[in-house]
C-alpha cells in the first residue's frame, strides 16, 4: 500500500471545435454552383471511467497535462471535419473531480464502467452550406469552432467501504482488520503504523460479505492538520457505518469517544448522521466487573461490543451487529429513494 495515492492535481484541456468551411462549389459547366462548405468537427471530450480493478490514483501521478485533440475544420463538398479524439481517464470507484479555483465538484464516479464527460469539447462551427436559404443562396460566412474548456483540476479518491474503522493510533484497528478479513496491514507497537487506508472483505453468514476499511489513526486536532491531519478524513465520508475502536486499557473510554466524534464533526458535521458503533478492543485483559464498568461509561444510544483479536472473543457478535446496522442503513437508503421517486411523480403530475 506504499503506492496508495488519493489526491492529484492536473491541468486539463478539452479540444477546440473545428471551424466551418466557407466554400463554393465550382463545376465544369457551372462556375458558381452554390455553397458546399462543411461543418467543423467536435473537439475531444475528457471523460472519467470507473474501474473497479483500480484502488489508487498512482497511474495518474505523473500526468501533469491532459490535453484532448481539437476537431478538424470543415471543407468543400459538404465534408465535415473529424471529431477530436476523446481522452478517457480510468479512475477507481469513489473518485471525484473538483475545480481547483472554485472548489466545485464537477464529477463523481461510483459505478464500474460508468463514464462521465467532465470537460466537453467545443462544438464544431457550421459551414456556409448550413446557412443557405431561398433568400440567401450564397452565404459568405461560416462559424468558427467553439473553444474547449481548460483549467487545473483536483482528483480525489474517497475509499468506498461499508464500514470504516475510526480510532486513535494503536487502538487495535489493524489487528481487528487482519483478524476478520484476509487483509494483512502493518501491525507494530508505535503510533501511525497505518499510513494509508487498508481494505478487507468480511465474510458473513450464507456467503454474504461487506467491505471494511482501516483508516489511519486520528488524534485530537486532526481537523486542524495535527498528526496526519484531515487528509484521510475524506474517506470516512463514504462509509455507511463507523466503528469506533477504543482499547480496553484507555484511561477514559468516554472521553476518547467524544474526542473522535468531535474531530469528525469539526471536519464535516454531516458525518454525525452516520450509524455509530463502538468496539472495545483488547478486552481479553478485562474481567466481567470491568466490562460492566466500561459499559456504564459509554453512551447508551450507541451499541457497543467487547472484542479480542487474540482470543477471537466477540468477533462473531461484532459481525452480527455490523450486518444489522448495514441492513438498516440500506433500508433507509431505499426508503429515501422511494420518497424521491414519489415526489418526482407528484411534480410531473402537477405540471
Amino acid at each position: 500500500m506504499e503506492n496508495f495515492v488519493d489526491y492529484i492535481r492536473v491541468f486539463c484541456k478539452s479540444g477546440h471545435g473545428g471551424a466551418g468551411s466557407r466554400h463554393f462549389m465550382r463545376t465544369k459547366f457551372k462556375a458558381l454552383a452554390g455553397p458546399d462548405g462543411g461543418d467543423g468537427g467536435r473537439g475531444g471530450h475528457l471523460i472519467l471511467r470507473g474501474n473497479s480493478q483500480l484502488w489508487t490514483l498512482l497511474h495518474l501521478r505523473w500526468y501533469k497535462n491532459v490535453l484532448a485533440e481539437n476537431g478538424g475544420n470543415g471543407s468543400g463538398d459538404n465534408c465535415t471535419g473529424h471529431n477530436g479524439k476523446d481522452i478517457v481517464i480510468e479512475v477507481p470507484l469513489g473518485t471525484i473531480v473538483r475545480d481547483e479555483e472554485t472548489g466545485e465538484v464537477e464529477a463523481e464516479v461510483m459505478k464500474d464502467g460508468e463514464e462521465i464527460i467532465f470537460m466537453p469539447g467545443g462544438q464544431g462551427g457550421r459551414g456556409n452550406a448550413y446557412f443557405k436559404s431561398a433568400t440567401n443562396q450564397a452565404p459568405e460566412y461560416a462559424q468558427p469552432g467553439q473553444p474547449g474548456l481548460e483549467g487545473w483540476k483536483v482528483l480525489e479518491l474517497k475509499v468506498l467501504a461499508d464500514v470504516g474503522l475510526v480510532g486513535f493510533p494503536n487502538a487495535g484497528k489493524s489487528t481487528l482488520l487482519s483478524s476478520i478479513t484476509a487483509a494483512r496491514p502493518k501491525i507494530a507497537n508505535y503510533a501511525f503504523t497505518t499510513l494509508t487506508p487498508q481494505l478487507g472483505m468480511v465474510h458473513y453468514r450464507d456467503d454474504r460479505s461487506f467491505c471494511m476499511a482501516d483508516l489511519p489513526g486520528i488524534i485530537e486536532g486532526a481537523h486542524e492538520g495535527k498528526g496526519l491531519g484531515h487528509r484521510f478524513l475524506r474517506h470516512i465520508e463514504r462509509n455507511a457505518v463507523l466503528l469506533f475502536v477504543i482499547p480496553a486499557d484507555s484511561p477514559d473510554h468516554k472521553k476518547e469517544f467524544d474526542i473522535l466524534v468531535n474531530e469528525l464533526e469539526q471536519y464535516n458535521p454531516e458525518l454525525l448522521d452516520k450509524q455509530f458503533l463502538i468496539a472495545i478492543s483488547k478486552s481479553d485483559m478485562l474481567d466481567e466487573e470491568l466490562q460492566e464498568a466500561i459499559s456504564a461509561e459509554l453512551p447508551a444510544d450507541v451499541p457497543h461490543v467487547f472484542i479480542s483479536a487474540v482470543t477471537q472473543t466477540g468477533l462473531q457478535q461484532l459481525k452480527d451487529i455490523l450486518w444489522e446496522a448495514l441492513s438498516v442503513e440500506a433500508d433507509n437508503v431505499r426508503e429515501a429513494m422511494l420518497e424521491d421517486d414519489e415526489e418526482e411523480e407528484e411534480e410531473s403530475e402537477e405540471e
